[in-house]
């Protein structure tokens, strides 16, 4: 049986153009606007630039999950050096749809319910689609993804269990106690909220998560037009 982390990468469906279930490049406003559920974002506090990037669909066209960034955007490395990329700021916020039952790709099945471990999935891989080591081989490039991909599932699986700790921030105001977990690469969180009926995940560089605080984005399209 697949594990709930796997499940919401695995059968999400088409990304937007992106790759399938990790949070890219930016995206088009129409995905999140097909959205059940409430996307959060950075509260008022920062007041840098927004962007979204992409969501994850079910096989049925059922929006998922997705990710709207903070800061300054990073590059998506493609095996080469990127001027200037280990020093960008950025912190991306992952909104995963609370789905008690989801229906198989093939539709002859349930999956596993979605769950804070699916945000804290979606977090890790997304970190990892933008740390590529400074100097790194391509024939090595894919040894590297799948050994660290397959650390990111199994650290999602274990929440309550080294490295991760617990950190309280504000959603919408009120404490919320996240999971959280630093690397050499960046750090990465996972919480879910009293409401809103998801779960949310986040990961970041150059800004401290410690500070953050986290609210309902109340018009996802200006995150479209910054």
């Amino acid at each position: 049986m697949e594990t709930t982390s796997r499940a919401v990468a695995q059968g999400t469906g088409p990304a937007e153009d992106g790759p399938q279930g990790v949070p890219g490049t930016r995206r088009s406003v129409d995905g999140y606007l097909m959205a059940s559920f409430p996307w959060y974002g950075l509260d008022e506090a920062h007041t840098g630039r927004r962007w979204l990037m992409q969501v994850g669909a079910a096989a049925d066209g059922t929006v998922e999950h997705g990710s709207t960034g903070h800061g300054e955007e990073p590059t998506l490395r493609t095996g080469h050096a990127v001027p200037g990329a280990e020093r960008r700021r950025f912190a991306v916020v992952v909104t995963v749809a609370g789905r008690p039952v989801r229906r198989s790709a093939d539709g002859t099945g349930v999956l596993e319910a979605t769950s804070v471990s699916s945000a804290a999935w979606l977090a890790g891989s997304g970190l990892l689609s933008y740390t590529w080591p400074a100097q790194m081989e391509r024939t090595l490039r894919q040894d590297w993804l799948d050994q660290q991909t397959s650390l990111a599932w199994e650290l999602a699986d274990h929440l309550d269990e080294a490295p991760w700790t617990t950190l309280s921030l504000p959603v919408d105001g009120t404490p919320t106690e996240f999971r959280y977990r630093e690397s050499e690469y960046g750090w990465v969180l996972a919480g879910s909220p009293e409401e809103g009926g998801v779960h949310l995940g986040a990961y970041g560089r150059g800004m401290s998560a410690y500070g953050m605080g986290f609210s309902v984005i109340k018009d996802i399209t200006a995150y479209a037009e910054r």
